[in-house]
Parts: structure tokens; C-alpha cells; sequence
């Protein structure tokens, strides 16, 4: 399949920032943000969310603080990648983790907006898309890294959990698939991936 022009356009101003060279959990910060978009694709999402995906780091977030461009340069991003990506790019990484995951999911979420410093209820799609982002984003280094796994897959699968209504059927898939521990049968098993599902909701969260 053809990649479509606004996502070579957008992979090559990450070049030109420095993501390919950038050391990640999951590699380069290159290689990993692309397999997110990868991911996102293949549970069927929307053009502008693939967009986002590729481009979550563009402005650091509250798990990775190295930002490829500033704020006041917003608009050199959503030249390439379009207004609507380049908003749920802003809206991702402004999130506020330990104030917002914990309610994310209730209709009166409170989001916190960590660079402008507002609290408020963002709409249920754009925490549809926060919710899916966030999925695509740690799935793929629970897949390629198994100190992060072994680490995190309690604390997210606790999250992703109570985030069960945001997330499409593919990405819940995803989680259980990855996350839940089965023993040799393939049986769920008990213990450890339940065990963090309080930390994960209230905000301890992997550097990423």
C-alpha cells in the first residue's frame, strides 16, 4: 500500500528534528513512533489519528520530555500534517497524566492541561482518540521491550481496563492479547497484571 504524501511529508520533518536518532524504549524515537502509526492503521483508525500517532512526540509529553518543537511553532506542524492531527498532537501531549488518567473515562472527566494549566471535560471523541493514542503508544513497547513489559503490563492493563469505553474492539483486543497473563493452556491467570491496576489509574505511569 501506497504511504500517503502528508505521512512521508510528516516522517521527514521528524528526520529533520532528530527523531531518528533520538534513543527510545523502544528504539529509535523514530522506529517507534511509526509503529504506532503502523498500529493505529491496523485498528482501522481515521487518517487524522494516524497522523497524531506518528507525530505524538512533537511536543514532548509528561512521560518523555524531549520536545522536537516548541510550542509557539505549532503551526510548522499542522502545515505538514493538517489542523485537525496537529490539535490531537497539542491535546495529547498537554495531558496532565496524574490528574487525568484516573477519570478519563467518566462523562465528567477532568482533563488538565499541563502547559496552559486549565482543568476541564474534553468532548467523548477527542478522549476516544487520547484513549486509542495512548493504547497504540504503550502496546507497541510492551511488544519490543520486555523490561518495559515485564515493568508496566500490570499498571496497564489496570489503566486500559478502566478505559475499556474509550477503546475500539481492535484495541481492547490488543491489550488483552498482550497484557493478560495465561498460563500454558492459555488460561487467564491470576496475580500480577490486576495487581497495578490502582498505581495505573492514579497516574504512576511508565517514562514515555
Amino acid at each position: 500500500m501506497d504511504i500517503p504524501g502528508s505521512t512521508r511529508e510528516a516522517v521527514a520533518l521528524l528526520r529533520e528534528h532528530g527523531a531518528e536518532g533520538m534513543e527510545h524504549p523502544g528504539g529509535t524515537l523514530l522506529a517507534h513512533l511509526d509503529r504506532v502509526r503502523q498500529r493505529l492503521s491496523e485498528w482501522g483508525a481515521r487518517p487524522e489519528l494516524q497522523l497524531a500517532g506518528l507525530c505524538h512526540a512533537f511536543y514532548g509529553t509528561n512521560g518523555f520530555a524531549n520536545a522536537l518543537l516548541p510550542l509557539d511553532r505549532r503551526s510548522e506542524l499542522a502545515a505538514v500534517i493538517g489542523t485537525e492531527a496537529e490539535e490531537l498532537v497539542y491535546f495529547y501531549a498537554s495531558c496532565d497524566r496524574e490528574v487525568s488518567y484516573g477519570t478519563l473515562a467518566d462523562e465528567d472527566a477532568a482533563f488538565r492541561d499541563r502547559f496552559a494549566g486549565g482543568t476541564y471535560t474534553p468532548p467523548l471523541g477527542r478522549r476516544q482518540d487520547f484513549a486509542e493514542l495512548t493504547a497504540a503508544n504503550e502496546l507497541d513497547l510492551a511488544r519490543v521491550n520486555d523490561t518495559f513489559r515485564a515493568e508496566w503490563s500490570g499498571e496497564l492493563l489496570g489503566l486500559f481496563t478502566r478505559w475499556r469505553p474509550l477503546l475500539s474492539g481492535a484495541a481492547w483486543q490488543d491489550v488483552r492479547d498482550l497484557l493478560v497473563l495465561r498460563d500454558e493452556e492459555g488460561t487467564v491467570a491470576e496475580g500480577p497484571p490486576t495487581s497495578g491496576a490502582r498505581r495505573g489509574i492514579d497516574g504512576s505511569r511508565p517514562p514515555v
